[in-house]
């Protein structure tokens, strides 16, 4: 069994930080360091998949239901216009080894990644 994830240890109560919103099977919350006027993440409370790729594989059913909290959340922060970012290896700046999606928004210019 591996370790618990930075983000399982949030959802345990382990490591401070607000959830913004939550369901059975995923939880919301503001990226540390964020790189859009809007930055969340959406975040499986399962961290039985590494990325999105093992996510679609695994269980296509969460990750359509991980993109619907996305845009309830975008609709909430900003107004429904967003950018919905997984980052896929190490080499890609995936650093956190548990699915998660960026929610990006909030005055984004074209050709730009967020920050």
């Amino acid at each position: 069994m591996s370790e618990p994830s930075i983000f399982t240890r949030i959802l345990n109560g382990e490591i401070p930080s607000e959830i913004i919103a939550q369901t059975d099977r995923l939880f919301a919350i503001r990226d540390i360091a964020p790189q859009a006027p809007v930055h969340l993440l959406v975040i499986p409370t399962s961290q039985d998949y590494r990325d999105v790729v093992e996510l679609a594989a695994g269980d296509p059913g969460l990750l359509a239901e991980l993109v619907a909290f996305a845009a309830e959340l975008a609709a909430e922060h900003t107004d429904g216009q967003f950018r919905l970012i997984f980052n896929t290896g190490a080499a890609a700046g995936q650093t956190v080894f548990h699915v998660h999606a960026h929610v990006l928004g909030g005055g984004l210019a074209e050709g730009t990644l967020g920050g």
